[in-house]
Formats: C-alpha cells, sequence, structure tokens
C-alpha cells in the first residue's frame, strides 16, 4: 500500500521540482545580495553581505551542476527572479542597513522551513542530495543570525516589511517548483 495520491508527483517529479526551485531559490539569492551590495557594499555591513553572497555563490554553483547531472532543467522563471531579486536586494539597501538585514532574516526563514521540508520529504532516499540541503540549510541559518546581529528587527515597520518577503518568497518557490 502506498501513501500516494491521484495527482501526486511521482518520485522523479519530486527530485526535479526540489532541484529546479533550489537552484530557482539560490540564483534569487545571488541577486538579491547583489542588489544589497551595489547599495551598502562600501558600508559597514557590507563584508558580511559579501561573505553572504559568496556562500550563496556557492550554493548556486552546486545547483548549476545538479541541474544537467540530473537531466532536470531550470525554472522558465529566471529572467523573473534576475529581475525581482536584485531589485528587492537594492530597495531593501536603499531603506537602509537594518531593512537590507531584515530582507535577509525574512527570506532565510523561509528557506529554512522550505529546506526542511525537503530533507523530510527526502527520508533515505537520496542521501548526498539531502545531505548537500542541510548544509546549505546550516549556512541559510547562520544568514539569518547574522542579519539579527546586525538590526533586523529594529528596521522601520520589519513586522510588514518581514511579513511581505516572506509572502514573496513562499510563492517564488511555489511558482519555481512548478514552472
Amino acid at each position: 500500500m502506498t501513501d500516494e495520491l491521484p495527482g501526486d508527483p511521482s518520485a522523479r517529479e519530486e527530485l526535479e521540482r526540489i532541484l529546479r526551485v533550489d537552484h530557482a531559490g539560490e540564483y534569487g539569492a545571488t541577486r538579491i545580495y547583489a542588489g544589497q551590495l551595489a547599495v551598502l557594499g562600501a558600508s559597514r555591513v557590507g563584508p558580511a553581505i559579501r561573505h553572504m553572497a559568496a556562500q550563496e555563490e556557492r550554493h548556486l554553483a552546486t545547483f548549476d551542476r545538479l541541474l544537467p547531472e540530473r537531466h532536470v532543467r531550470p525554472t522558465a522563471l529566471a529572467p523573473v527572479w534576475h529581475v525581482a531579486g536584485y531589485a528587492l536586494g537594492a530597495a531593501t539597501a536603499l531603506l537602509g542597513e537594518r531593512a537590507a538585514m531584515a530582507c535577509t532574516v525574512a527570506v532565510e526563514e523561509v528557506i529554512d522551513e522550505h529546506y526542511a521540508a525537503q530533507a523530510a520529504a527526502l527520508g533515505d532516499r537520496e542521501p548526498a542530495l539531502k545531505a548537500v540541503i542541510e548544509e546549505f540549510r546550516r549556512e541559510e541559518l547562520e544568514h539569518r543570525d547574522e542579519g539579527l546581529a546586525h538590526g533586523a528587527t529594529e528596521a522601520p515597520a520589519y513586522e510588514l516589511l518581514s511579513s511581505a518577503i516572506k509572502a514573496g518568497s513562499r510563492l517564488a518557490i511555489w511558482l519555481s517548483t512548478r514552472i
């Protein structure tokens, strides 16, 4: 007996969705940090943003390698995430260092939930991919903690800003999984 329901994705489709959405997410993260660095690169948070951006570039390189290895196409929404990620990063940075850090915290909290759900869904399947997801999840949590240490919660309208960014991040995940 199986727990699958009609319409549930096959194991292959589930793997494709995981790889596609994680690639899209890491691409979006590199664009967010690029936007933040364009505005805040010379500020006191510049070194922290550069460090987080470098980790995101490494995450993206991993998924850049995994997609062709696994014969998985990237999301068709990459051009949208190219612009939207940069715009989100630059816009929050223009609101100030704390708003940029609030953006980081909001995105990373959603990614923590997302990666945790993926690792749980993989169970004992795909141990190498699960290890990558868990490693990247730990680094995303470090980014969240870095944002909190730099005053994210003191950003103007923090709750509103955080809620809006989280909603957008969840929508991007849902879309990138499917498109």
